[in-house]
């Protein structure tokens, strides 16, 4: 038998058959817009036809620095149609953090909106290889920097039909650049194949159909929104845009337009259940939660306004999920406190995927136990295709055939994860990864800083935040204040530590190495674990 009548996979795919199936569906909501799916099919070949003409071709990288507007959610289609990667970049980032993923990447053409594009007005290197930025002002919000207006870009474009399939499915469609452990740019490269089954994989798992109303609350760029663009998009339910994080609009917007489902870090929920707006729901809201090990005492909160709670694990190098706390019947007959502590678990491999291990460092299983501590290991459908430009560093994180997460967990007898600790000491705060040697490298630039140490501790909104441990030279004079008002300086403010606390020395083991879990011990104690603070009590109600 030939290959004759395989179709290589692409979600190029959904839009095609929801633009032809969901004609007249509305698919994209955003203030006073309303897209229907012929639409959203129109103004992507637009958008792609705007970058053919701009010389765009086949292998090509082209960024946006957008939040999530339906131009960030069009660019997950209209890039790929041309045979070119989407690089969607973190729009946290300052404009030399900025620089450096548009010059590794390699990207021709930038599109941003103007209130993002002002972080690369000062920046006077590392935009050499950018051929055209175009501008978006979606709140009407002038730049200085030099660029072509977007409605202006858009009609630059000869129309042409759009191409919804590719000839190879393996080809890269996205990278999505994390800090990793160094804070030096990682391209995590996407192929067509996995984002099409990981897509599939969202739709099962956080249960979507024809019905879903998708609020935005999850960063686009964030592993292009879990692949979530596409999935939504699959099913042919109904995007629901969102500039940014408002709790206010959140719930405005699940009354008005009647949303059954977001995604997002338990930050996100935690802002959500604490809102002056908050109240139970009046309809089932699916909330599928990542980015951080969510607490029961946010699984509990939600719960009890009436959200359905989905709780996932994974890592950009895995498309966002890779497991899912998958819902067993025993649940209902657990007590509150034994539910959510069940709920606060990874869980297992989505289904698309391979059965995700925790191992040794022999890479030999450890005792599902549920005390046996190791790293998470995976492979499957939604593992990257590697690092961009990157071949050592990604051999080195496939070692033994498997993906190295570096994450640490236990391995429960019914074949459920729990994450204990992250090997790396990456802080997640409020969903965004934070490298604490980045922060470390940013404090030692100072000329009065001797040694120091960052570590994660318990934040009731984000989270994590970072706090750093500093020991300063003989005779300086430098304050607390001052030292992260020089970090900010250096790297996005988000990633400075919110409190520097000045030490004579810092602990460190024989040979020199400063024991970091010494300082993290001090900091949370009476916290559950390194996710946000809260008892088990609180979780469920119980005093």
């Amino acid at each position: 038998m030939t290959d004759v009548f395989r179709t290589e996979l692409t979600p190029l795919a959904f839009l095609e058959r929801a633009a032809d199936a969901f004609s007249d569906k509305t698919a994209v909501v955003y203030g006073d817009r309303r897209v229907t799916y012929r639409q959203m099919g129109i103004e992507v070949t637009k958008v792609a036809n705007a970058l053919r003409a701009a010389g765009i071709e086949r292998g090509d990288r082209v960024a946006y620095l957008m939040p999530n507007l339906p131009e960030m959610l069009y660019a997950h289609f209209a890039v790929p149609m041309l045979g070119a990667v989407l690089v969607a970049i973190n729009t946290r980032l300052s404009g030399p953090e900025i620089a450096r993923i548009l010059d590794h990447s390699g990207s021709r053409v930038l599109v941003a909106d103007t209130e993002l594009l002002e972080a690369l007005a000062t920046v006077s290197n590392g935009l050499a290889g950018v051929e055209l930025i175009v501008a978006l002002d979606d709140i009407g919000r002038a730049t200085s920097v030099e660029s072509v207006h977007y409605d202006e870009f858009i009609a630059s474009g000869v129309d042409d039909p759009p191409e919804w399939s590719v000839d190879d499915e393996e080809r890269t469609i996205s990278i999505n650049y994390t800090s990793g452990t160094t804070g030096e740019p990682k391209g995590v490269m996407y192929t067509h194949r996995g984002a099409y089954l990981n897509s599939l994989g969202e739709l099962v798992h956080s249960r979507h159909d024809t019905e879903t109303v998708y609020l935005w609350t999850l960063p686009m760029f964030h592993c292009n929104g879990w692949c979530t663009t596409w999935a939504v998009t699959a099913i042919g339910g109904t995007h629901v845009c969102l500039r940014s994080i408002d709790n206010a609009e959140i719930w405005r917007l699940i009354d008005v337009e009647g949303v059954t489902h977001l995604n997002g870090a338990p930050t996100v929920l935690v802002g959500m259940a604490n809102a002056p707006q908050a109240k139970p729901l009046s309809k089932p809201l699916t909330v599928t939660t990542a980015g951080a090990p969510p607490s029961p005492t946010i699984i509990g909160t939600m719960e009890r306004l009436g959200a359905r709670m989905i709780h996932v694990y994974g890592l950009t190098e895995t498309y966002g999920p890779h497991t899912v706390c998958e819902r067993q019947p025993a649940l209902d007959s657990m007590g509150s406190s034994e539910r959510v502590r069940f709920l606060a678990r990874q869980g297992v491999s989505f289904v698309i995927a391979d059965p995700i291990r925790v191992v040794d460092d022999l890479m030999n299983d450890v005792p599902r136990d549920g005390q046996t501590m190791g790293e998470v290991v995976m492979r499957g459908n939604n593992v990257m295709k590697g690092y961009f430009s990157d071949p050592q560093t990604t051999e080195t994180a496939f070692r033994g055939g498997w993906f190295h997460s570096g994450d640490i967990a236990v391995w429960h007898a019914d074949g459920y994860i729990e994450l204990r600790d992250r090997a790396k000491d990456i802080i997640i705060s409020g969903g965004e990864n934070i490298s604490t040697i980045e922060v470390e490298q940013a404090l030692v630039s100072h000329p009065e800083v001797l040694e120091c140490a960052v570590v994660a501790v318990p934040h009731e909104k984000w989270g994590e935040r970072p706090k750093a441990y500093v020991v300063l030279k003989p005779g300086a004079t430098v304050t607390e204040r001052e030292l992260i008002d020089h970090v900010r300086s250096a790297i996005a403010h988000f990633k400075a530590p919110d409190v520097v606390e000045l030490r004579e020395e810092l602990p460190k083991t024989s040979t020199g190495k400063i024991q970091k879990f010494v300082l993290r011990e001090l900091d949370w104690k009476g916290h559950d674990s390194r996710v946000y603070g809260g008892s088990i009590e609180e979780a469920t109600g119980q005093t």
